[in-house]
């Protein structure tokens, strides 16, 4: 179930798992929500901040720090503008601003923006937004003054849309659920006249990728599995649609990036086919995968640069940190690397300029900018993202911790510790403090090195916080991303009872004084780890999480039914229809014995919020702890940065009170 979010939503990635076609219509799930649950409903919160070097500091000083961080940075096609995504106003919007520096303009001033791209004429640009976290985005178009903006493609009801490409001056390509509210189909709209044809009707989870130089073909990939997709080229005139990849074995070919060779003889990737790890590839139409480079960690965001596809650049993945590699092709040689903040990098660049802009997601830089110019080794620093007064000397590095599981399966996990700077009251003996556990979502996902509001803020609050990549995360390659698939599932939430132990084993904790966190999946691992392994977590804290497996798969999309297959199992088949019903937190739940802070959007179109009432109802009825957070105006996460602010302070005070308690 791959639900990752923005940076924003911490740990919940791209496409939705759970869409009905009754979600379109009907906020809180298939039959709305229930109003009889007695539930907490923010109605705003203040944003205030407290005073700088407050200790400890105010969660809002930590969002605001968040969303003070560009996102997504892009240059435009002749280099000379940079155009990101900047929550300083409390919700994503879109800027511009000179690519060496200069003051940044506003664009947008709508709804959140969920995407954007640059028209091929450098002029305007496309972007994306929903309505409060409803993913059913609307099309639009605004110059680069920001003077001139309309409405490209309006939103359509169960159009579910992921944008592909530009195929002309005015023409985009995008997959999309619109039709029947269910599957992904492959459309070319008009962007001047709102007009969308439908190029080939989609099966499964279809996505359209890079358009090749002659206009004529895209790519699109097809999920398979969590981690892994078919290849395909599509012909935009015909829908003939060719295979490419579509091994035995389960392969990635598209997390990495695509980027096409100018003359359309191929184009670069990072794939893992026949091998753990992505490598960076050429697919050579006609002959098939060439590997460039193989190392021990993924290739991913794969870029060519400057006229002729003189550079070419990527990343790699090692063990959460992003490295930096260019190449040039005309010298057959590789660049050296300016000096670049720790973290993970986002990159862009196009073919009319031979400059890099590399977007840094780094433990304390929320979102720093920096355009390299690969000509001549010029380096600009653009944009920094703005700490809303957070002193960085006292933000905590995580540090990376493996441990290995009772059944020999080596295990990782980031741990922020508190220092002498963390809120006064820590034990004054040294003890070890309590910890708070952030499981991610997906499950195929990686907790990487980001700046991370919520860690830090417990973490100033005297609190330990673990991140852990259990067996299935992504980025430890193919292998260990499977070790959770179907009646596997369970040992990757047995691995939170065995990372638990090791952290206290070593003393770097006090494991019985520990809280599990999760939202989405990770919301569905606090109710299972609590229900499966009671004894060892003192509370937990589930958001927008799975309950009932049986439930929550029969509602999924069929157009990601390949992907449950691989990952769940076919709910259709007996076995494994009776293996989650054994399994499903709902059905354990009688187990728990720790309070639980539940919380969860109306909006969610991804999981049922049905999911959550059932959980609170169960735990109240024998008596437990279950208060319940519920957001008339959010989806699946919380956006908008007032019901951030009044969440995180909930959650902090009863993570404290309870931890103070112990088990």
């Amino acid at each position: 179930m791959n639900l990752a979010l923005s940076k924003s939503t911490l740990a919940v990635l791209a496409v939705p798992l759970f869409v009905t076609v009754a979600s379109a219509q009907v906020a809180g799930g298939e039959a709305g929500y229930d109003t009889s649950l007695v539930a907490i409903e923010p109605t705003g919160e203040q944003v205030g901040v407290g005073l700088a070097g407050s200790d400890p500091t105010d969660i809002g000083r930590y969002l605001l720090a968040e969303n003070g961080g560009a996102s997504g940075a892009r240059l435009s096609p002749d280099g000379q503008t940079l155009a990101f995504e900047w929550g300083v106003t409390g919700e994503p919007q879109l800027w511009v601003m000179p690519a060496t520096g200069g003051q940044p303009r506003r664009l947008t001033y709508g709804n959140r923006v969920t995407f954007f791209r640059w028209a091929p004429d450098g002029r305007s640009l496309l972007y994306g937004a929903d309505d409060d976290g409803n993913e059913q985005e609307a099309y639009f178009v605004v110059n680069v003054s920001g003077t001139d903006e309309r409405r490209a493609l309006p939103a359509v009801a169960g159009g579910f849309r992921v944008f592909g490409d530009f195929v002309s001056e005015h023409e985009v390509a995008y997959a999309s659920t619109e039709r029947n509210g269910l599957d992904f189909d492959l459309y070319v709209a008009n962007l001047r006249n709102g007009g969308a044809r439908l190029v080939r009707e989609g099966r499964y989870a279809f996505s359209i990728h890079d358009v090749s130089p002659d206009r004529r073909h895209a790519v699109v990939s097809e999920t398979v599995g969590e981690d892994s997709d078919n290849l395909y080229l599509l012909d935009l005139a015909s829908g003939a649609l060719d295979t490419l990849s579509a091994p035995a074995r389960r392969a990635n070919h598209v997390w990495g990036g695509l980027a096409w060779a100018s003359d359309g003889s191929g184009f670069f990737l990072a794939t893992n086919r026949d091998r753990d790890f992505a490598a960076l590839a050429f697919y050579r139409l006609g002959a098939g995968l060439e590997i460039v480079e193989a190392s021990p960690g993924d290739a991913e965001r794969v870029n060519l640069c400057g006229p002729a596809d003189r550079y070419l650049v990527w990343a790699v993945n090692e063990r959460g940190y992003s490295r930096l590699h260019a190449r040039d092709r005309q010298r057959n040689e590789d660049l050296a690397v300016p000096d670049l903040p720790e973290g993970v990098y986002g990159l862009d660049c196009g073919p009319q300029s031979s400059r890099l802009a590399v977007t840094v997601y780094g433990w304390r830089t929320p979102g720093d900018v920096v355009v390299w110019d690969l000509d001549d080794g010029d380096v600009h620093y653009p944009f920094r993202a703005d700490l809303a007064g957070l002193d960085p000397d006292r933000l905590i590095r995580p540090e990376s911790v493996t441990m290995t599981a009772r059944d020999g399966v080596e295990l990782q996990g980031l741990l922020y510790l508190p220092d002498a700077s963390s809120r006064a009251g820590l034990d004054p003996s040294g003890a070890p403090p309590p910890v708070v556990f952030l499981v991610h979502g997906g499950p195929t996902y990686q907790y990487r090195p980001r700046f991370d509001a919520v860690a830090q803020y417990h973490v100033d609050r005297g609190l330990a916080v673990f991140a852990p990549n259990v067996r299935g995360s992504s980025g430890f390659g193919h292998t260990y991303a499977t070790l959770d698939d179907r009646e596997r599932r369970l040992d990757s939430v047995r691995d939170l009872v065995d990372m638990l132990a090791h952290l206290g084993g070593e003393g770097l904790v006090d494991a019985d004084r520990a809280a599990v966190v999760g939202g989405s999946y990770g919301g569905y691992a606090v109710n299972a780890v609590l229900a499966a392994h009671p004894g060892h977590f003192a509370a937990g804290v589930s958001m927008y999480g799975v309950a009932d497996w049986i439930a929550a798969l029969e509602v999924t999309s069929p157009a990601l039914k390949a992907s449950d297959r691989i990952e769940y199992g076919d709910i259709a088949e007996p076995r494994w229809r009776a293996f989650y019903y054994e399994n499903s937190p709902i059905r354990q739940a009688d187990r728990i014995d720790v309070p639980v802070l539940y919380a969860h959007g109306v909006r969610d179109p991804r999981i049922d919020i049905a999911e959550t009432e059932a959980m609170v109802r169960s735990l109240r009825s024998r008596g437990i702890e279950a208060p319940f957070v519920r957001f008339l105006d959010e989806g699946h996460g919380w956006r908008k940065l007032s019901n951030r602010l009044f969440y995180y302070r909930y959650q902090a005070n009863f993570l404290e009170d309870v931890l103070g308690r112990g088990r």
